[in-house]
Protein backbone atom coordinates (compact mmCIF):
# COMPACT_ATOMS: atom_id res chain seq x y z
CA UNK A 1 0.00 0.00 0.00
CA UNK A 2 2.69 2.37 1.20
CA UNK A 3 4.28 2.13 -2.65
CA UNK A 4 0.54 2.92 -4.17
CA UNK A 5 0.42 6.33 -2.28
CA UNK A 6 4.38 7.04 -3.22
CA UNK A 7 1.96 7.78 -6.52
CA UNK A 8 -0.81 9.82 -5.00
CA UNK A 9 -0.37 13.13 -5.54
CA UNK A 10 -3.86 14.75 -5.08
CA UNK A 11 -7.66 13.78 -4.10
CA UNK A 12 -8.33 12.63 -7.89
CA UNK A 13 -5.83 10.04 -7.94
CA UNK A 14 -7.15 8.63 -4.67
CA UNK A 15 -10.34 8.37 -5.83
CA UNK A 16 -8.84 6.38 -9.15
CA UNK A 17 -7.36 4.43 -7.09
CA UNK A 18 -10.59 3.45 -5.16
CA UNK A 19 -12.45 2.76 -8.14
CA UNK A 20 -9.46 0.49 -8.99
CA UNK A 21 -9.91 -1.34 -5.99
CA UNK A 22 -7.14 -0.14 -3.85
CA UNK A 23 -9.46 1.18 -1.33
CA UNK A 24 -12.82 0.59 -2.46
CA UNK A 25 -15.59 -1.10 0.09
CA UNK A 26 -18.69 -2.29 -1.69
CA UNK A 27 -21.89 -2.82 0.63
CA UNK A 28 -24.50 -5.17 -0.19
CA UNK A 29 -28.29 -4.88 1.07
CA UNK A 30 -29.63 -8.11 0.75
CA UNK A 31 -32.76 -9.83 1.74
CA UNK A 32 -32.86 -11.38 4.92
CA UNK A 33 -33.78 -15.07 3.88
CA UNK A 34 -30.50 -14.94 1.16
CA UNK A 35 -28.54 -14.27 4.22
CA UNK A 36 -30.19 -17.19 6.12
CA UNK A 37 -28.82 -19.01 2.91
CA UNK A 38 -26.00 -17.25 1.84
CA UNK A 39 -23.32 -19.75 0.54
CA UNK A 40 -23.89 -21.98 -2.19
CA UNK A 41 -26.92 -19.74 -3.44
CA UNK A 42 -25.64 -19.74 -7.17
CA UNK A 43 -29.71 -19.05 -8.56
CA UNK A 44 -29.45 -15.24 -7.09
CA UNK A 45 -27.87 -12.98 -9.16
CA UNK A 46 -25.85 -10.94 -5.33
CA UNK A 47 -24.08 -14.53 -5.80
CA UNK A 48 -22.37 -13.72 -9.02
CA UNK A 49 -22.16 -10.02 -8.45
CA UNK A 50 -20.50 -10.60 -4.79
CA UNK A 51 -18.20 -13.33 -6.35
CA UNK A 52 -17.03 -11.50 -9.37
CA UNK A 53 -16.43 -8.18 -7.39
CA UNK A 54 -14.43 -10.54 -4.78
CA UNK A 55 -12.47 -11.68 -7.89
CA UNK A 56 -12.22 -8.00 -9.00
CA UNK A 57 -9.96 -7.16 -5.58
CA UNK A 58 -12.67 -5.50 -4.10
CA UNK A 59 -13.86 -5.59 -0.35
CA UNK A 60 -17.54 -6.59 0.12
CA UNK A 61 -19.88 -6.50 3.08
CA UNK A 62 -23.12 -7.47 3.28
CA UNK A 63 -26.61 -6.19 5.42
CA UNK A 64 -30.02 -6.93 5.96
CA UNK A 65 -32.37 -3.70 6.39
CA UNK A 66 -33.52 -4.23 9.90
CA UNK A 67 -28.91 -3.45 10.03
CA UNK A 68 -29.36 -0.06 9.24
CA UNK A 69 -29.63 2.72 11.44
CA UNK A 70 -29.08 6.53 12.09
CA UNK A 71 -26.81 7.76 14.81
CA UNK A 72 -27.05 11.54 15.13
CA UNK A 73 -28.19 12.09 11.22
CA UNK A 74 -25.27 9.98 10.26
CA UNK A 75 -26.00 6.66 8.30
CA UNK A 76 -24.92 3.58 10.28
CA UNK A 77 -24.73 0.01 8.95
CA UNK A 78 -24.14 -3.34 10.99
CA UNK A 79 -22.58 -5.91 8.35
CA UNK A 80 -20.52 -8.63 7.45
CA UNK A 81 -17.14 -8.54 5.29
CA UNK A 82 -17.57 -11.59 2.77
CA UNK A 83 -14.98 -13.85 0.93
CA UNK A 84 -14.65 -16.45 -1.68
CA UNK A 85 -13.51 -19.71 -1.52
CA UNK A 86 -13.49 -22.61 -4.46
CA UNK A 87 -15.98 -20.67 -6.42
CA UNK A 88 -18.04 -19.95 -3.28
CA UNK A 89 -18.86 -17.29 -0.87
CA UNK A 90 -19.22 -17.59 2.54
CA UNK A 91 -19.28 -14.17 5.80
CA UNK A 92 -17.59 -13.95 8.63
CA UNK A 93 -19.98 -13.81 11.39
CA UNK A 94 -18.13 -10.78 12.93
CA UNK A 95 -20.88 -7.50 13.26
CA UNK A 96 -18.84 -4.73 11.61
CA UNK A 97 -20.51 -1.27 12.50
CA UNK A 98 -19.26 1.40 9.32
CA UNK A 99 -20.56 4.37 8.59
CA UNK A 100 -22.50 3.61 5.11
CA UNK A 101 -20.33 6.71 2.89
CA UNK A 102 -17.26 4.94 4.05
CA UNK A 103 -18.77 2.63 0.87
CA UNK A 104 -18.15 3.89 -2.36
CA UNK A 105 -20.84 1.71 -3.74
CA UNK A 106 -23.94 0.36 -1.94
CA UNK A 107 -25.95 -2.14 -3.69
CA UNK A 108 -29.17 -1.95 -2.63
CA UNK A 109 -31.04 -5.22 -3.35
CA UNK A 110 -33.99 -6.21 -0.85
CA UNK A 111 -36.42 -7.93 -2.14
CA UNK A 112 -40.77 -7.02 -1.47
CA UNK A 113 -42.58 -6.65 -0.26
CA UNK A 114 -42.11 -3.22 -0.11
CA UNK A 115 -43.69 -2.73 3.29
CA UNK A 116 -43.62 -0.05 5.89
CA UNK A 117 -39.73 -1.62 6.78
CA UNK A 118 -38.97 -1.10 3.24
CA UNK A 119 -40.09 2.21 2.69
CA UNK A 120 -38.25 3.39 6.02
CA UNK A 121 -35.03 1.81 5.16
CA UNK A 122 -35.25 4.02 2.04
CA UNK A 123 -35.19 6.99 4.05
CA UNK A 124 -31.82 5.63 5.53
CA UNK A 125 -30.38 7.06 1.90
CA UNK A 126 -31.87 10.52 2.19
CA UNK A 127 -29.33 11.17 4.84
CA UNK A 128 -26.35 9.28 2.39
CA UNK A 129 -24.54 12.28 0.61
CA UNK A 130 -24.32 10.91 -3.04
CA UNK A 131 -21.08 13.04 -3.59
CA UNK A 132 -19.52 10.19 -1.54
CA UNK A 133 -21.64 7.16 -1.87
CA UNK A 134 -23.02 5.94 -5.51
CA UNK A 135 -26.18 3.61 -4.41
CA UNK A 136 -27.58 1.37 -7.48
CA UNK A 137 -30.87 1.40 -7.74
CA UNK A 138 -31.35 4.58 -5.73
CA UNK A 139 -33.52 3.94 -3.09
CA UNK A 140 -35.57 7.05 -3.14
CA UNK A 141 -36.25 6.04 -7.07
CA UNK A 142 -37.43 2.47 -5.78
CA UNK A 143 -39.78 4.06 -3.24
CA UNK A 144 -41.31 6.47 -5.74
CA UNK A 145 -41.55 3.82 -8.73
CA UNK A 146 -43.95 0.78 -7.85
CA UNK A 147 -43.48 -2.35 -9.61
CA UNK A 148 -47.25 -2.94 -10.99
CA UNK A 149 -48.87 0.77 -10.25
CA UNK A 150 -45.56 2.98 -12.34
CA UNK A 151 -45.45 0.32 -15.00
CA UNK A 152 -48.87 2.08 -16.11
CA UNK A 153 -46.53 5.45 -17.12
CA UNK A 154 -45.44 3.00 -19.91
CA UNK A 155 -49.72 2.25 -21.23
CA UNK A 156 -48.66 1.70 -24.95
CA UNK A 157 -46.24 -1.26 -23.90
CA UNK A 158 -48.53 -3.17 -21.19
CA UNK A 159 -51.96 -5.03 -21.75
CA UNK A 160 -55.42 -3.13 -20.42
CA UNK A 161 -55.20 -2.65 -17.01
CA UNK A 162 -56.75 -1.00 -14.43
CA UNK A 163 -55.29 -0.38 -10.47
CA UNK A 164 -58.25 -0.09 -8.04
CA UNK A 165 -59.64 -1.37 -4.75
CA UNK A 166 -63.38 -1.34 -6.28
CA UNK A 167 -65.01 -4.50 -6.57
CA UNK A 168 -67.59 -2.87 -9.47
CA UNK A 169 -64.81 -1.52 -11.25
CA UNK A 170 -63.54 -5.11 -11.15
CA UNK A 171 -66.49 -6.61 -11.82
CA UNK A 172 -66.92 -4.05 -14.89
CA UNK A 173 -63.44 -5.19 -16.25
CA UNK A 174 -63.71 -8.78 -16.02
CA UNK A 175 -67.28 -8.04 -18.22
CA UNK A 176 -65.14 -6.60 -20.97
CA UNK A 177 -62.16 -8.84 -20.88
CA UNK A 178 -63.63 -11.94 -19.77
CA UNK A 179 -60.65 -13.41 -17.86
CA UNK A 180 -58.42 -10.74 -15.45
CA UNK A 181 -55.42 -10.99 -13.44
CA UNK A 182 -55.17 -9.56 -10.21
CA UNK A 183 -51.90 -8.82 -8.41
CA UNK A 184 -51.07 -7.00 -4.93
CA UNK A 185 -49.10 -4.15 -5.54
CA UNK A 186 -46.24 -4.72 -3.20
CA UNK A 187 -45.26 -8.66 -3.40
CA UNK A 188 -42.59 -10.42 -6.03
CA UNK A 189 -42.71 -13.73 -7.40
CA UNK A 190 -45.60 -14.29 -8.48
CA UNK A 191 -46.67 -13.98 -4.57
CA UNK A 192 -50.57 -13.41 -3.92
CA UNK A 193 -51.71 -13.35 -7.86
CA UNK A 194 -54.64 -15.11 -8.85
CA UNK A 195 -56.53 -15.22 -12.64
CA UNK A 196 -60.38 -14.99 -12.97
CA UNK A 197 -62.83 -15.95 -15.50
CA UNK A 198 -66.01 -14.26 -15.91
CA UNK A 199 -68.74 -16.59 -14.22
CA UNK A 200 -66.30 -18.13 -11.51
CA UNK A 201 -68.23 -19.26 -8.33
CA UNK A 202 -65.35 -17.48 -6.45
CA UNK A 203 -65.82 -14.28 -8.02
CA UNK A 204 -66.61 -11.77 -5.27
CA UNK A 205 -64.20 -13.91 -2.80
CA UNK A 206 -61.19 -13.03 -4.64
CA UNK A 207 -62.21 -9.93 -5.31
CA UNK A 208 -63.08 -9.33 -1.93
CA UNK A 209 -59.72 -11.39 -0.67
CA UNK A 210 -57.17 -9.27 -3.59
CA UNK A 211 -59.12 -5.52 -2.17
CA UNK A 212 -58.82 -6.39 1.54
CA UNK A 213 -62.52 -6.00 1.43
CA UNK A 214 -62.27 -3.00 -0.93
CA UNK A 215 -60.12 -1.45 0.75
CA UNK A 216 -56.81 -2.15 -1.14
CA UNK A 217 -55.61 -0.92 -4.40
CA UNK A 218 -54.44 -3.45 -6.77
CA UNK A 219 -53.37 -4.25 -10.49
CA UNK A 220 -56.28 -5.57 -12.64
CA UNK A 221 -55.17 -6.92 -15.95
CA UNK A 222 -56.26 -8.30 -18.82
CA UNK A 223 -55.30 -12.11 -19.06
CA UNK A 224 -52.83 -12.89 -22.25
CA UNK A 225 -53.69 -16.35 -23.70
CA UNK A 226 -50.01 -16.84 -24.60
CA UNK A 227 -48.97 -16.68 -20.47
CA UNK A 228 -49.52 -20.11 -20.84
CA UNK A 229 -46.31 -20.19 -22.61
CA UNK A 230 -44.83 -18.35 -19.86
CA UNK A 231 -43.36 -14.66 -20.03
CA UNK A 232 -40.21 -13.49 -20.72
CA UNK A 233 -37.54 -11.74 -18.57
CA UNK A 234 -36.04 -9.01 -20.17
CA UNK A 235 -33.26 -7.25 -18.80
CA UNK A 236 -31.74 -3.18 -18.60
CA UNK A 237 -28.38 -2.71 -17.57
CA UNK A 238 -28.15 1.46 -17.69
CA UNK A 239 -29.07 2.69 -20.98
CA UNK A 240 -28.70 -1.09 -22.56
CA UNK A 241 -31.67 -3.57 -23.31
CA UNK A 242 -29.27 -6.42 -22.75
CA UNK A 243 -29.26 -9.20 -25.47
CA UNK A 244 -30.21 -11.78 -23.54
CA UNK A 245 -33.36 -13.30 -22.07
CA UNK A 246 -34.83 -16.50 -20.55
CA UNK A 247 -38.13 -17.55 -20.83
CA UNK A 248 -39.90 -18.28 -17.19
CA UNK A 249 -42.36 -21.70 -17.78
CA UNK A 250 -45.47 -22.15 -15.60
CA UNK A 251 -45.41 -24.29 -13.10
CA UNK A 252 -47.03 -27.85 -12.99
CA UNK A 253 -49.42 -26.78 -10.33
CA UNK A 254 -49.74 -22.87 -11.11
CA UNK A 255 -50.89 -20.68 -14.02
CA UNK A 256 -47.35 -18.78 -13.52
CA UNK A 257 -43.67 -19.16 -12.86
CA UNK A 258 -42.86 -19.56 -9.15
CA UNK A 259 -40.34 -22.17 -9.21
CA UNK A 260 -36.72 -21.22 -9.89
CA UNK A 261 -35.31 -24.64 -11.52
CA UNK A 262 -33.45 -25.67 -14.65
CA UNK A 263 -36.38 -26.75 -16.17
CA UNK A 264 -38.98 -24.06 -15.77
CA UNK A 265 -36.33 -21.59 -17.55
CA UNK A 266 -35.58 -21.86 -21.05
CA UNK A 267 -33.31 -19.96 -23.51
CA UNK A 268 -35.70 -16.72 -25.22
CA UNK A 269 -35.09 -14.73 -28.28
CA UNK A 270 -35.73 -10.94 -28.40
CA UNK A 271 -36.69 -9.23 -31.52
CA UNK A 272 -35.22 -6.68 -33.05
CA UNK A 273 -38.70 -4.56 -32.45
CA UNK A 274 -38.63 -5.95 -28.75
CA UNK A 275 -35.41 -4.42 -28.39
CA UNK A 276 -36.36 -0.61 -30.20
CA UNK A 277 -39.54 -0.59 -28.10
CA UNK A 278 -38.03 -1.06 -24.53
CA UNK A 279 -34.86 1.44 -25.15
CA UNK A 280 -36.48 4.37 -24.52
CA UNK A 281 -37.86 2.79 -21.15
CA UNK A 282 -34.54 1.23 -20.24
CA UNK A 283 -32.97 5.36 -20.73
CA UNK A 284 -35.97 6.54 -18.72
CA UNK A 285 -35.49 4.71 -15.89
CA UNK A 286 -31.32 5.16 -16.00
CA UNK A 287 -32.20 8.75 -15.82
CA UNK A 288 -34.22 8.03 -12.50
CA UNK A 289 -31.32 6.25 -10.77
CA UNK A 290 -32.53 2.82 -11.79
CA UNK A 291 -29.97 1.44 -13.88
CA UNK A 292 -30.71 -2.58 -13.04
CA UNK A 293 -34.46 -3.29 -13.96
CA UNK A 294 -36.04 -6.54 -14.84
CA UNK A 295 -39.20 -6.48 -17.28
CA UNK A 296 -41.69 -9.23 -17.21
CA UNK A 297 -42.96 -9.25 -20.88
CA UNK A 298 -45.89 -11.72 -22.17
CA UNK A 299 -46.50 -11.59 -26.39
CA UNK A 300 -44.56 -8.41 -26.57
CA UNK A 301 -46.34 -6.32 -23.64
CA UNK A 302 -45.18 -5.34 -20.29
CA UNK A 303 -47.00 -7.04 -17.05
CA UNK A 304 -44.49 -5.75 -14.45
CA UNK A 305 -41.69 -3.77 -14.22
CA UNK A 306 -38.90 -5.16 -11.48
CA UNK A 307 -36.86 -2.80 -10.23
CA UNK A 308 -36.40 -3.95 -6.53
CA UNK A 309 -34.06 -6.49 -6.63
CA UNK A 310 -34.24 -7.89 -10.05
CA UNK A 311 -33.04 -11.38 -10.91
CA UNK A 312 -30.95 -11.50 -14.17
CA UNK A 313 -31.06 -14.95 -14.46
CA UNK A 314 -27.06 -15.08 -14.57
CA UNK A 315 -26.54 -19.19 -14.19
CA UNK A 316 -29.29 -19.96 -16.61
CA UNK A 317 -28.14 -16.82 -19.01
CA UNK A 318 -24.18 -18.14 -19.05
CA UNK A 319 -25.47 -22.05 -19.46
CA UNK A 320 -27.79 -20.35 -22.50
CA UNK A 321 -25.78 -18.01 -24.40
CA UNK A 322 -22.26 -19.07 -23.59
CA UNK A 323 -21.05 -15.39 -21.55
CA UNK A 324 -20.15 -14.63 -18.38
CA UNK A 325 -22.97 -11.61 -17.75
CA UNK A 326 -21.67 -11.34 -14.49
CA UNK A 327 -18.42 -9.83 -15.51
CA UNK A 328 -20.30 -7.21 -17.72
CA UNK A 329 -23.09 -6.53 -14.87
CA UNK A 330 -19.59 -5.53 -12.49
CA UNK A 331 -18.13 -3.92 -15.27
CA UNK A 332 -20.50 -1.66 -15.79
CA UNK A 333 -21.46 -0.69 -12.32
CA UNK A 334 -17.37 -0.20 -11.36
CA UNK A 335 -17.25 2.35 -15.12
CA UNK A 336 -20.34 4.31 -13.47
CA UNK A 337 -18.44 4.49 -10.19
CA UNK A 338 -15.28 5.22 -11.70
CA UNK A 339 -17.02 7.89 -14.09
CA UNK A 340 -18.99 9.43 -10.78
CA UNK A 341 -16.07 9.77 -8.65
CA UNK A 342 -13.38 10.37 -11.01
CA UNK A 343 -14.40 12.48 -13.37
CA UNK A 344 -16.56 14.76 -10.92
CA UNK A 345 -13.17 15.60 -9.08
CA UNK A 346 -10.49 15.55 -12.34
Amino acid sequence: MTDWLLFVKNIGDIIFLQTKGIFMDILFIIDRIELKYFEFNNLVTNFWLIREFLYEHRNVYITTIDGLSLIMGTAYAHCYKVVEKDGNIFYDKTDIHKKIENFKLVMFRQDPPVDLDYINSTYIFDFVDEKNTLVINKPSAIRDFNEKLHAVKFLDLMPPNIVTSSKSDIMKFLCEHNEIVLKPLNRCFGAGVMTLKKGDKNTAVIINLMTNNGSTLCMVQKYIPKAVYGDKRVLFLGNQVLPYCVQKLPSNDDFKFNEHCDSNIIKAELSDAELEKFLPLAEHLNSMGIPMVGLDVIDGKIIEINVTSPCYFIKEINNHFGCELEKEITNYILSAVETKFVTSVI
